[in-house]
């Protein structure tokens, strides 16, 4: 899911969960100072739409600044903020906001507002459900850049010599990572393009993909994926999200499709057979 979607389903859950009839945000734009209010829920007009709001400046930009959220009881009035943006949120007739930035490793990615059309102090448990809105973000953001970076270090250059070695396990690890991340994946087209790239990965060389002779299942590949990266039922099960009884039922199914008596056989046959790398 693109971020800018990520956003404003995380406007529809903080009104539903605060309770504000407004709610709008964007993201902070690469190598830029500011972020540019792209999404709106609940607005009557569109003076917020596309405006750039620059870190330091109003109530979002000082949220960016200082990577936390904010709030003015009085937007208009509020002596806390600078007021070039006063006039597109008098437009929308708002008073009472609350700004949350969105972190990422450190970095604010991007900005939630929350607002009022009357002049009142926003209380805590209003102002934490708008800081869980933008955790859903921070979450969701951190997997897709994990995938994205995957998917780059899955691809090395190759390696001659005793490299090759140090650069076949790069691609076992990043596959076994892949392997585990795709199903927190809500984007289905992030999702295949990921386990296309898994099953390129694991496809022997000149072999476009697995053997249709052996017929395992994604999460049958995904437990043989962690047992050949040296993970225990218990780990694998941590990785997987499931119970470590239910890694041992894929593990029993797995091994006895690929006619193996011990886990190490079946990483190895799973290997010949194209599904793992």
């Amino acid at each position: 899911m693109s971020p800018s979607v990520e956003i404003r389903n995380a406007l529809v859950r903080l009104r539903r969960s605060t309770g504000l009839p407004v709610a709008f945000g964007g993201l902070v734009e690469p190598g830029r100072r500011h972020m540019r209010i792209s999404e709106l829920d609940g607005t009557a007009t569109t003076s917020l739409s596309a405006l750039a709001v620059t870190s330091g400046y109003g109530l979002g930009g000082k949220a960016v600044a200082l990577a936390r959220p904010c709030a003015v009881a009085d937007y208009s009035a509020s002596r806390h903020i600078s007021h070039e943006y006063d006039a597109a949120v008098a437009a929308e007739g708002l008073r009472s906001v609350l700004a949350v930035p969105v972190v990422v490793r450190r970095r604010v990615r991007g900005v939630l507002y929350g607002a009022l059309r009357d002049a009142r102090r926003l209380g805590d448990r209003t102002l934490d459900a708008a800081v869980a809105a933008a955790r859903d973000v921070e979450q969701a953001l951190v997997v897709t850049d994990e995938v994205r970076e995957l998917l780059a270090a899955a691809r090395p250059e190759p390696a001659p010599g005793p490299r090759e070695a140090a650069g076949r396990e790069q691609v076992r690890e990043a596959h076994t990572a892949l392997r585990a991340l795709a199903p927190r994946i809500t984007d289905e087209a992030l999702r295949a393009e990921l386990l296309a790239a898994c099953g390129l990965l694991a496809a022997p060389a000149g072999r476009s993909g697995p053997s249709t002779e052996v017929g395992l299942t994604p999460r049958e590949v995904d437990v043989l994926a962690c047992v050949a990266a040296g993970a225990t039922n218990a780990v694998a099960a941590e990785r997987l999200g499931v119970r470590a009884e239910t890694v041992k039922s894929y593990l029993r199914s797995a091994m006895r499709k690929l006619g193996s008596r011990t886990r190490g056989e079946a990483v190895v046959a799973a290997r010949r057979a194209g599904w793992l790398p």
